[in-house]
């Protein structure tokens, strides 16, 4: 039944580069045989008898194309249900070896862990000895803290007048009235330790205080004393300390002078 009118419709989209059957087969393989169908049709208009075998050859073709895209199409549906298994498969082995790799990692911190612990407790073991003599030279000092505290207080109030050799009488002979008294104080007892720091003694040092013990010693009256030092000072060594050491506090200087009740011999 097609006409000459029909085949002059058809003749543009003939023309066209994608008219073709394999590109017809991409887009829709059901209806791929179409295209193939309508080019031929266009084709044998005029020798439309001629033709009639290969008309029945292609309906016996497109008759084994569609059992081919029946047989493609039940394929494809088994490789998509294999492929979800496998992809259920894939993502349980990922999980499983996510898991393992934090239990690797668990295990190797928990390692570390171990070792560190094992090397600090190791290492701790030979403090015990020091620790323990530590805290029984600490409780040794919260004991004597009492005596040493009276001879630092005598010292401030009381040592000031007096030359080296007569500050270590007295402390000698307030340690035998603690002894009578049985007041406990550390026999090895510094009191230049006990009431200055070296860093301070290494700074009145630097603004020129001498660095023989009884100038560390009148260093310590004059500067924690309750009442104010009278320098007994021939050499001008506690004049030149005073004054750098309160260079930058406003010292003023005059000729006038105070007596005052703690004296200190330079």
């Amino acid at each position: 039944s097609i006409t000459g009118e029909t085949v002059d419709l058809l003749e543009p989209y003939l023309d066209m580069e994608d008219y073709n059957l394999e590109t017809a087969k991409k887009v829709c393989g059901n209806v791929a045989g179409l295209c193939s169908w309508t080019q031929a049709m266009a084709y044998f208009y005029g020798i439309n008898k001629e033709v009639l075998p290969l008309k029945a050859n292609l309906a016996l073709q497109e008759g084994r194309l569609a059992a081919a895209q029946i047989e493609l199409n039940n394929a494809q549906i088994q490789l998509d249900e294999k492929q979800m298994e496998l992809d259920q498969v894939q993502a349980m082995y990922d999980t499983a070896m996510k898991e393992k790799q934090a239990l690797l990692d668990d295990a190797e911190a928990c390692r570390r862990k171990m070792n560190n612990a094992t090397a600090l407790i190791e290492g701790l073991g030979g403090e015990k000895l020091r620790w323990t003599a530590s805290s029984k030279n600490f409780q040794n000092q919260i004991i004597n803290l009492v005596g040493n505290v009276l001879l630092a207080t005598g010292f401030l109030s009381y040592s000031g007048p007096f030359n080296q050799e007569y500050r270590n009488l007295l402390l000698q002979l307030w340690k035998k009235e603690m002894d009578n008294s049985k007041i406990p104080y550390s026999n090895d007892l510094n009191l230049t330790g006990m009431l200055v720091d070296n860093a301070t003694v290494g700074e009145w040092n630097l603004q020129g205080l001498p660095n023989d013990d009884l100038s560390i010693q009148n260093g310590i009256i004059v500067t924690k004393a309750s009442r104010y030092p009278l320098l007994i000072d021939p050499q001008g060594q506690g004049k030149i300390w005073i004054k750098n050491k309160e260079k930058n506090n406003g010292l003023q200087v005059n000729s006038s002078f105070n007596i005052f009740l703690c004296v200190c011999h330079f």
